[in-house]
This record gives C-alpha cells, sequence and structure tokens, in this order.
C-alpha cells in the first residue's frame, strides 16, 4: 500500500514532465533511467491514466524501436502495465506498435519476463481490427507468437494463446489457415494438459475453431477434443508436423487415461463396504 501511495505521491509532485523530457534526450542512459521510473510508476494503478495524458505512450514506443535493449525491454513492460487501463490500448494501437513489439519478441527467449510483457501487449492490442491486420501484415508475426505457444513460460503461453484466439474469434474464416500454417497444434494439445487453468480453456476453445467445420461432426463421431485435433491432423500438409501433433495426441490421451484412472481409484479409496453393497 505504501508502495502505490509513494507512486502516486511522486506523479502528484509533478515528476512526469522531467521524466518525459528525459524520455527524448540524445542521452541513452538519460533515456534509460527514464523508462525505467516511467516502468515503476506505471505499475500504479491510479497513475496509468495520468502518465497516458503526459503523452508518454508515444514516447516509449519511439523508445521501443530505437532505444537501448535495457530500455526498450523496460519500455514494452511499461506499455503493458499501461494497456490494462480503460481505452490505454487504443491509444497506444495509434502508434503502431506491432512491428518493434515482434522485433522485440523475436530476439528475446521466450521464456524471459520480457517475451511474456510482448505477448501480453500484443494480446490488448488484438482486441481492434488494426492490432490484427498489424500483426497478420508482419512477416513472422503470426510465427512468432506460436513459438511462445510451445516454449514460453507459463504465463507467456497463456497471453500468446490468447491472442491466436482472438485473431480467430475475430474473423475464422480469415485467420484459421494463418494460424495453423505455423504449426500451432503441438504447442495447444499440451496446454491442454499441462498449461494454466486459463490456458487449458483458450487453447481447448481455439482447437475447435480450428478444426475445418465449426460444428459437430456427427453423433458418431462426438465433439471431443480426440476427434477434433484428429481433423485437424488429417489436413496438416507435412509428414513432420503431423507426426509430431499425432504424437502430441497421443500423450495427450494418455495423460487423460491416467488422470481418469487415478480419479477412479481415489473414489474406490472412499467407498464402504457398505456403499458397494448397495
Amino acid at each position: 500500500v505504501t508502495s502505490c501511495r509513494n507512486k502516486s505521491s511522486i506523479v502528484e509532485a509533478g515528476a512526469l514532465e522531467p521524466i518525459t523530457n528525459f524520455l527524448q534526450s540524445s542521452d541513452p542512459n538519460l533515456q534509460e533511467h527514464a523508462t525505467a521510473a516511467l516502468l515503476t510508476l506505471s505499475a500504479s494503478t491510479s497513475n496509468k491514466p495520468i502518465i497516458t495524458n503526459s503523452g508518454a505512450i508515444p514516447l516509449l514506443v519511439q523508445i521501443l524501436r530505437n532505444g537501448s535493449p535495457q530500455a526498450k525491454m523496460d519500455s514494452v513492460m511499461a506499455l503493458s502495465n499501461l494497456s490494462t487501463h480503460s481505452n490505454n490500448a487504443s491509444t497506444i494501437l495509434k502508434t503502431h506498435p506491432i512491428p518493434p513489439i515482434l522485433a522485440l519478441l523475436k530476439s528475446s527467449k521466450t521464456s524471459s519476463r520480457t517475451a511474456e510483457k510482448c505477448c501480453a501487449l500484443i494480446e490488448s492490442l488484438m482486441e481492434f481490427d488494426d492490432g490484427r491486420a498489424a500483426l497478420t501484415s508482419e512477416e513472422g508475426g503470426i510465427l512468432a507468437v506460436v513459438e511462445v505457444v510451445e516454449t514460453g513460460s507459463l504465463s507467456s503461453r497463456e497471453h500468446a494463446v490468447g491472442a491466436l484466439l482472438s485473431l480467430c474469434q475475430s474473423d475464422r474464416c480469415r485467420y484459421r489457415e494463418p494460424i495453423l500454417r505455423e504449426g500451432v497444434i503441438p504447442g495447444l494439445l499440451e496446454l491442454t494438459v499441462q498449461g494454466t487453468p486459463k490456458s487449458r480453456v483458450k487453447a481447448q476453445t481455439l482447437l475447435r475453431l480450428l478444426r475445418e467445420s465449426p460444428y459437430p461432426r456427427s453423433e458418431l463421431q462426438p465433439d471431443t477434443l480426440e476427434n477434433i485435433v484428429c481433423n485437424i491432423i488429417s489436413q496438416i500438409d507435412g509428414d513432420e508436423q503431423s507426426g509430431k501433433a499425432k504424437k502430441m495426441l497421443a500423450e495427450m490421451v494418455q495423460v487423460s487415461m491416467e488422470q481418469s484412472l487415478r480419479h477412479l481409484q481415489r473414489r474406490a479409496l472412499v467407498c464402504t463396504p457398505g456403499d458397494l453393497a448397495d
């Protein structure tokens, strides 16, 4: 609580004006210090609209394009913090941030905190048509997100699959093929078993949207995750990708069977002889 109060007090004392001036400095060290300061201040909810109104967002995106490596990392984290406040995501989008965000994401380890914040920011921007168009028009844009789905941290993968889901939900016919083309299926299968609760739901929903038909195929082939994935695998081009997806499916089914067996064993342990007689 004290920390949040201090951050608000710093802004109320008029610190934003010199900080934003330092963001425009030709001295890389001053830029780094100013960006780090904004990152800290942007963690306070009450500061977010004030920082936005100070004109800091275009300056942060400019640093994301041309700043030092440390300043770029702090900038994307500050922008990610700011994007969670009402209307800030649309303000960020007006500065055309997708190319420098993707450049930073591609140069970062998929398991890093930087990649997590890049994907969180991308997920926020996928709420808008212009954001979706910008991501898909960048060479390797969808692939960069898919790679995080495969090998990122749990939090990064949650944001990455959320971004792809927003794409597919906005216009399934337009974005289904580009997402499938980048080999997303194995990563999604793994998330359905090993992801966070939110990741599992998002991955399963995306798998349903990626199959050939958005509707159940027939009563003989129920709308189970396994059947949905089998339907998708049958459409995948390339033996390597198809083989990897099939292997992941087999592992997913195995884990599902083991979980069901453990559940039955737990139920058997709590059953008394009287219960069994009934």
